[in-house]
């Protein structure tokens, strides 16, 4: 067993920059973290070549793709699959997510 942090302890960053990510765990099978996007930011990532779970945690917005738009709050979960574009959009509340990559992120090159 390997502790990654004390449950209630994680508070999301608010750098003032567009984004911010946090790489907690990484085996050749997965990686875990969380992202987080100030109210001011901006969502700018690219599409990733694994398949990923988004976690919310806390704040409210929508995650977008090209085909569709879903409503996020906390407890949302959502499965993003490989080489989908997507982004976080029209938050109403600062944003984090718990995300779980599958394989590990940048495996897959």
């Amino acid at each position: 067993m390997q502790l990654l942090d004390q449950a209630g302890r994680f508070t999301a960053p608010d750098t003032g920059q567009h984004r911010h990510w946090v790489e907690h765990l990484r085996t050749a099978d997965l990686s875990v973290g969380t992202y987080s996007v100030p109210l001011t930011g901006r969502d700018d990532q690219e599409p990733h070549t694994e398949d990923e779970i988004y976690v919310v945690i806390s704040g409210r917005g929508e995650l977008q793709t090209p085909q569709s738009s879903v409503a996020v709050q906390p407890g949302s979960v959502i499965f993003v699959p490989a080489h989908e574009e997507h982004r976080f959009v029209n938050l109403t509340e600062p944003l984090t997510v718990l995300v779980v990559f599958a394989p590990a992120e940048g495996s897959r090159g």
